[in-house]
């Protein structure tokens, strides 16, 4: 069964058609990645996904139920993490997320465990307004998730975290997913999306361009691997003579040859003597993504 179903979406404003006749199917337990440049339509997507924005064309359903207009019985069954945080002023970190616990009938025992969860509970006591932007973003997402929600929706929930913090989150939402619950984010991170998306759809001008899992899209690619062999131990030329190398050229890290023959480059390589150092770079889901939305640069 399908978590969510969304059928012919579309939302105009003006002459701007911010989402494009989509239709994705998210599979009930599925962790789904949404990516795309700024203004792709990410954001509005997920809004109407959610109920929070009326669509001006196509269908929408969750959990087995219509969204719009604003539909009760779902709100208690759904987590929404928007991109902009905003807090009841004046009130504490413990008070915040005690107040979102109350609105679900959730006690506040649980809520200062999601406090503890995203590393939070030094600061149960400080205002909302005095945390960072990190420490912000991790109480909003505890907020989110206090409820124990069937369906989670995350926009850009790591954007202002560290890179302990965001790889902390990462197993809080891993754990989340394997105990069956759906989890749909938006990302800029390549790597995030690689790690704890079991799809992703790439999004551009408000269209979904190719849905698929990140091994797939990146096999589909089809890019050329690129093999570094440590400085001073193959020069140029020997290497451009190896059988499956396309072009050798000296790196930072030293010598870099390109090859869509990586085993048999390897082999070679092997057979000289030249392996110590060496690393191996395939293509990635930032190649993909790159290759479908282009490199320049967006507002």
């Amino acid at each position: 069964m399908s978590a969510i179903q969304v059928t012919g979406l579309t939302k105009r404003y003006g002459e701007l058609t911010a989402v494009d006749d989509v239709t994705l199917s998210v599979g009930e337990g599925e962790f789904v990645g949404v990516l795309g440049p700024n203004g792709a339509g990410k954001t509005t997507l997920l809004e109407m996904v959610e109920g929070l924005r009326r669509p001006d064309g196509g269908q929408v359903e969750v959990l087995g139920e219509a969204v719009w207009p604003r539909n009760p019985r779902l709100q208690p069954r759904i987590g929404v993490q928007l991109q902009a945080s905003s807090f009841f002023e004046r009130l504490t970190a413990r008070e915040q997320i005690r107040t979102f616990a109350s609105l679900y009938g959730v006690g506040g025992a649980i809520a200062d465990e999601w406090l503890e969860r995203v590393g939070l509970t030094d600061k149960a006591d400080a205002r909302v307004e005095d945390l960072s932007g990190g420490q912000a973003q991790r109480l909003s997402i505890a907020c989110a998730l206090v409820h124990d929600p069937e369906l989670v929706f995350l926009d850009e929930p790591t954007s202002a975290l560290d890179p302990q913090a965001r790889r902390n989150l990462w197993d809080l939402l891993s754990s989340l997913n394997d105990t069956g619950r759906t989890v749909v984010l938006t990302t800029h991170y390549m790597d995030e999306a690689e790690v704890l998306c079991d799809r992703v759809a790439v999004m551009d001008h408000g269209r979904i361009l190719q849905v698929d899992s990140p091994a797939a899209l990146v096999r589909g690619l089809d890019a050329p691997a690129r093999i570094t062999v440590a400085p001073g131990s193959l020069g140029a030329e020997e290497a451009a003579a190896i059988p499956g190398v396309a072009e050798a050229s000296e790196g930072v890290d030293g010598l870099v040859l390109v090859t869509r023959e990586p085993g048999a480059v390897l082999g070679v390589l092997a057979a000289g003597d030249h392996l110590a150092g060496v690393s191996v770079q395939t293509g990635t889901l930032e190649d993909v993504f790159l290759a479908l939305t282009g490199r320049e640069y967006r507002a």
